[in-house]
């Protein structure tokens, strides 16, 4: 990748969406960015700069030479809670309250004689932090928007508004989980094909016309055409129909993922070893996973925002249990809601040589271990994209918003994965788990998805669509207003 002289150094401020989810392709792309030569800040909110003081000790946020953290504040009332917070009210407090603070903060980087830094050149703000462009506009530079889903839930997203127009949502009945309404398939949107309502992101779902974020969407939505440009983590044979579409409907797309893939090739060990987990990993998982046979271990993590009842939580357990396969299960202390996420006993006693419990790792290094042979998952971007970069087939249990999505792209479009039905059995748990691990469909969704780890994998090479694209970004966009 080329590099940018000294002489004219250019300084982005990166403004993640505060979830975990988001922070952690922010991060990805702001590593990427100082290694091109950028001056990076990166902006977290005061709730996650704390939390991540604390999962990753006191010094973790010092910085390097060329990249420092600051913070903005999030509207939403003080707590030192550790867990992700509410999203519809995270919606409604962001748009509101972050355009004064980061507009102040880039006045202060500004002033060059205190700051000891260059003047900011350039915003890369998630896709829902579009108050962005709005700041980048008052000091007249540049505001490129981060999309952290796939392309195929960014375009489901451009056209909540058509689905509001066309009377298809809000939903009329609030039985529509069993009426049947959720299978109307929608033949209108270019680039997804025989799409039902019920693989759309899930905020549709509401009977409520004012719901935060079905609104929220349609508005973020909406402004991503006034952005500079919008970048996508995805490479273009993954998802080339959608990213058509995308492309008559926005000015500029960079698709420059999977951004895992491009950050790895980064050879600066103290650039690297910044993280953004907000959980403390806990250690042992590789080593366990050491002592066992090659594609034999079923990984299970359903993210950083699923939430399942005490009864999913103990069909699961049973499921995993009875399939007699080894697993690595990834509990977060918030998993379940309103309780704690504690499994039966019973299970564990059964469990004891064969499984492994813990509470957060380090997914990217799990999924790349040989020993992984499944990954049990809710089917959030960024685990599909790990997923696929590690070769890993998956089954899927969508949570919520473009989880679902995800799930219905992976199953039918990529063959790389298997939905498992929202209302969890034990009995299915076991059969879709030793069928991915030992049967026939399963060894056509391993040889599928390690063609897909191979274009992914092509796409990041110097002479790949993905790479040549975060060259074309930074040419094009990222230094227009400092050459």
């Amino acid at each position: 990748m080329s590099s940018i002289r000294a002489a004219t150094k250019p300084h982005v401020v990166c403004i993640p969406v505060p979830l975990q989810g988001h922070i952690n392709p922010m991060l990805q792309l702001a590593k990427l960015l100082r290694h091109k030569g950028f001056y990076v800040t990166f902006v977290n909110t005061e709730y996650n700069h704390k939390r991540l003081l604390r999962s990753r000790g006191s010094n973790s946020l010092d910085g390097l030479p060329g990249f420092h953290f600051e913070t903005i504040p999030d509207g939403l009332p003080p707590s030192d809670a550790d867990v992700s917070q509410d999203i519809p009210s995270l919606a409604e407090s962001l748009p509101k309250t972050c355009l004064v603070p980061l507009c102040n903060l880039i006045t202060k980087l500004n002033d060059t004689s205190s700051s000891n830094v260059p003047p900011v050149t350039c915003i890369v703000a998630d896709g829902c932090m579009s108050f962005s462009i709005d700041a980048a506009d008052k000091f007249g530079i540049p505001c490129v928007l981060l999309w952290t889903p796939s392309a195929c839930g960014f375009l489901s997203y451009m056209h909540y508004r058509h689905l509001v127009e066309r009377g298809l949502v809000p939903l009329k009945d609030a039985n529509y989980l069993t009426n049947g309404y959720l299978e109307t398939t929608i033949d209108w949107i270019p680039g997804m094909k025989n799409i039902r309502l019920k693989d759309l992101p899930s905020f549709i779902r509401t009977t409520d016309e004012n719901d935060v974020m079905l609104n929220f969407k349609i508005r973020e939505s909406e402004r991503a055409p006034r952005a500079s440009a919008v970048i996508l983590n995805t490479f273009d044979s993954f998802e080339q129909e959608v990213l058509d579409a995308l492309s008559s409907m926005l000015p500029r797309i960079y698709t420059i993922g999977p951004l895992m893939l491009l950050a790895d090739q980064i050879k600066d060990d103290n650039l690297k070893s910044i993280g953004s987990n907000l959980w403390k990993e806990e250690l042992g998982c590789v080593e366990w996973l050491n002592s066992k046979e090659p594609n034999s271990v079923v990984y299970v993590n359903y993210g950083s925002i699923t939430i399942m009842t005490p009864h999913q939580l103990i069909e699961f357990a049973w499921g995993l249990a009875n399939s007699e396969k080894p697993f690595l299960w990834i509990i977060r202390p918030d998993l379940v809601g309103g309780n704690s996420a504690i499994v039966p006993s019973e299970f564990v006693t059964k469990t004891k040589d064969r499984g492994m419990l813990a509470s957060w790792c380090h997914q990217e290094q799990i999924l790349k271990h040989p020993s992984i042979g499944c990954f049990l998952t809710h089917s959030g971007w960024n685990s599909t994209l790990e997923s696929v970069c590690c070769g890993v087939p998956m089954i899927s249990w969508p949570f919520f918003a473009e989880q679902l999505t995800n799930c219905r792209y992976c199953c039918v479009e990529w063959g790389i994965g298997m939905e498992i039905d929202n209302n969890v059995q034990r009995d299915e748990v076991e059969k879709l788990v030793r069928e991915l691990m030992d049967g026939e469909k399963g060894k056509e969704l391993k040889k599928k998805a390690m063609e897909w780890k191979i274009k992914a994998e092509d796409a990041t090479k110097p002479s790949g669509s993905s790479y040549q694209n975060m060259d074309k970004l930074i040419s094009e966009v990222l230094l227009a207003g400092n050459v």
